[in-house]
């Protein structure tokens, strides 16, 4: 017997439906619902511990999968199963945790899994769109203790119109690709990629959505109402002294503002809150430190972000004696590594990131194999960040989200840059050296000045900033803060990453840890963030105006060359042996692809100087040579033989023809070799088809002066010819088969 089943359906108000129901799948996890939007079907599980961890921060793992058999395919590889998460699903893994994490309780550790699966697939939904939603929709049918539901969409803005969740036809026509996380009061997440677009349109996208998602809130309220809402479970918080807390305040804050105001590096200042925090600890006996456990660290933290708070906002400075809107200090210097296609340094404070640029045919392509999507990136940038740059030893472990993410933002930001006719496969590699405070941006800023290093075209540079707010809801006072600290990451209201040309924004990433953050703020912010960004665009220029006129000298030129369909058999030749040759013997690498469009085949020619990309067009050419009738051509002998002489056309090398013997001269030649020899060059006449022989014949004769007194024989009589052939075959016919 099926169990009973509650479902909710959301209008998004053009037809599309998404439902939200649960009752039938995964009953023993505490929360599962399944989400559909026309086949596109997830499945959300949430299990959250009923035992704390010995910890002190939420456990928290959001994992999101999609199944190769939602789409009715095999996974590729060796085995024959899903493995390692892309980094697709990685990216939408943190999309979803970076909504869901702020709402749980700060003292709240058990271990809490959010497991999302993609069950069906369908062409005209994206799923990712809807994975917020599921997880919300989830934990409103549990007893975890969460603050109100959220729901993530993504807006687009197509022929000037907004659409939520938009099919994947419709973004490749949408000048804006944005997500918002968001509860029915507060958007709390925004990350996407835009074409140049204003501030104030982004905040109207941001509004658009943010509509939306207050519709799906409601949903999954009463869908919660409706399955019956649990009983929010108990657990043993944290324990808290109010006097210990205002000791320990009075102890620290003064202390500590002083330090912040004097305007330190990052060294020296981590160096003196240490030695506060130190002294403030052996003020307690060892029974009272062993007492209180963690709770005098955890208040001195707290003192330490209210001193500096206060700092920002009373007097408009920062720990580094910055004022709000002020710019660190910016170095820059391209052509760095000599051996690379394309290198720079990107230097802002005490954030260092080293760009390299490789450039690459289409078989270099970054290829993505996803359930729902599959395709190639010709422009992809990787982000590395090692334990040193931050000064510290710890384990490497292979890409980290982190990294996957901040690698994204940063190829969003400058994707849209890459003219379409760019004939590379274009790699950035961004290693950070030095971070303190956005090494993210500073991967735009070092992959704009290497991509211009390269002779990569960009149609224009991009510059990227990261800012911060510090709010204060009882006076009303706001700070908006220009290039943040890695500190003032932690302690800000909000961070958020900008990136764009002078003319508008192409990439952003917000994460706002206030509630009712109003638009005014958010524009305010976001105004402030261009001047940065123009600040840091000039520091840019300055270095390098423009891309390189050309591709530096040991880096290799792509040359592209369309050839009818016709001839790729030739090109390739069996086996693959001619594309083979011509790549050991011209030291270049050929790859060829069809145009699905014209069926076309384009050639891509990728060598280090034109001597062997001049020899590869060569050989193409002759491969495409085509003689046109009652042309000249000048030839080479290359073969003798007793009927003729076996020419090659000097203009196109390995196109060889017969000179029959009786085209050779107006006399009657017995022998070839009276009349030429291996090696010679000649010019020869082309005929065209032979109607007799139904081969190319060319001729040296018709080139030559008619000998005086010369009488041409008078052309054979074909009727007569084909006669005797059928007289012939009637002979045949009649006669008698022979006795053995």
């Amino acid at each position: 017997m099926i169990p009973k089943v509650f479902k909710e359906v959301i209008d998004l108000g053009d037809g599309r439906e998404i439902s939200i129901e649960t009752g039938k799948l995964a009953k023993q996890a505490h929360g599962s619902v399944v989400v559909q939007s026309g086949k596109c079907m997830l499945l959300c599980t949430v299990v959250s511990n009923y035992k704390q961890s010995d910890v002190d921060f939420l456990p928290l793992t959001v994992d999101y999968r999609e199944k190769f058999a939602a789409a009715g395919r095999y996974p590729g590889g060796f085995f024959k199963r899903e493995a390692r998460p892309s980094d697709g699903e990685v990216l939408t893994m943190r999309l979803v945790d970076r909504v869901l994490r702020p709402l749980f309780p700060k003292d709240y550790h058990a271990e809490t899994q959010v497991m999302i699966q993609l069950m069906s697939h369908d062409d005209d939904v994206m799923p990712d769109a809807m994975a917020g939603l599921a997880a919300s929709a989830a934990i409103q049918l549990s007893d975890f203790p969460f603050e109100c539901p959220i729901s993530e969409a993504r807006v687009a803005r197509v022929n000037g119109e907004f659409v939520i969740n938009p099919t994947r036809a419709q973004l490749a026509e949408s000048d804006i690709d944005m997500m918002i996380g968001a509860s029915a009061d507060s958007v709390m997440m925004v990350e996407g990629e835009m074409d140049e677009i204003s501030e104030e349109e982004m905040t109207e996208a941001i509004k658009f959505a943010h509509e939306a998602i207050k519709v799906q809130c409601a949903a999954q309220v009463a869908l919660a109402k409706a399955f019956g809402k649990k009983e929010v479970r108990e657990y043993q918080g944290e324990r808290e002294e109010a006097d210990l807390a205002k000791k320990i305040h009075d102890m620290a804050y003064d202390k500590v503002y002083a330090i912040a105001q004097a305007g330190s590096a990052k060294h020296e200042r981590s160096a003196a809150f240490g030695e506060i925090k130190e002294e403030i600890k052996a003020s307690f006996s060892e029974e009272e430190q062993a007492d209180f456990g963690g709770l005098i660290s955890k208040y001195y933290n707290k003192a330490e972000k209210a001193a500096v708070r206060d700092l920002t906002l009373n007097e408009g400075l920062r720990l580094d004696g910055r004022k709000t809107d002020e710019i660190r200090p910016i170095w820059c210097e391209v052509d760095y590594l000599p051996s690379t296609h394309g290198s720079a340094i990107f230097t802002r404070g005490e954030t260092q990131a080293l760009a390299t640029v490789t450039l690459g045919t289409s078989r270099d392509a970054n290829k993505i194999d996803m359930p729902s999507y599959e395709g190639e990136e010709n422009f992809y940038l990787h982000y590395n960040f090692p334990p040193f740059c931050t000064g510290e030893a710890r384990p490497i472990r292979g890409t980290s989200r982190r990294e996957v993410g901040h690698g994204n933002l940063a190829q969003r930001a400058l994707k849209g840059m890459i003219p379409a006719d760019c004939p590379y496969t274009v790699r950035v590699v961004s290693e950070v050296l030095e971070s303190n405070g956005s090494s993210s941006m500073a991967t735009v800023c070092a992959g704009t000045m290497a991509m211009m290093d390269a002779g990569v075209k960009m149609k224009k540079p991009v510059s990227g900033i990261a800012m911060g707010l510090i709010s204060d809801a009882d006076s009303g006072k706001y700070a908006v803060l220009s290039d943040i600290l890695g500190d003032e990451d932690h302690l800000g209201d909000m961070d958020f990453k900008v990136t764009g040309t002078a003319d508008g924004i192409t990439a952003c990433q917000m994460d706002i840890k206030v509630k009712g953050l109003s638009y005014e703020i958010l524009v305010n912010a976001l105004k402030q963030a261009r001047d940065g960004r123009l600040h840091i665009l000039g520091k840019i220029t300055d270095t390098i105006s423009a891309p390189a006129e050309s591709v530096k000298d040991h880096a290799p030129t792509m040359v592209t060359r369309r050839v009818p369909n016709e001839f790729i058999g030739a090109l390739i030749g069996p086996g693959g042996k001619v594309i083979q040759e011509m790549q050991k013997e011209t030291e270049t690498t050929i790859v060829i692809n069809e145009d699905p469009v014209t069926e076309e085949g384009i050639v891509e020619i990728l060598g280090v100087g034109s001597k062997g990309i001049d020899a590869v067009m060569a050989k193409i050419d002759s491969i495409l040579f085509k003689p046109e009738v009652d042309s000249v051509y000048e030839v080479k002998v290359i073969k003798m033989l007793d009927f003729g002489a076996v020419v090659e056309y000097m203009d196109a090398p390995g196109n060889e023809v017969l000179l029959h013997v009786s085209e050779l001269a107006w006399e009657r030649t017995e022998n070839v070799s009276d009349v030429v020899n291996m090696g010679d060059v000649f010019d020869v006449k082309y005929f065209g088809l032979d109607k007799r022989t139904r081969k190319e014949k060319v001729s040296r004769k018709a080139l030559l002066p008619k000998p005086e007194g010369f009488v041409e024989r008078p052309p054979r009589d074909d009727k007569r010819r084909d006669d005797r052939r059928g007289n012939d075959r009637s002979r045949d016919r009649d006669r008698k088969p022979r006795r053995d």
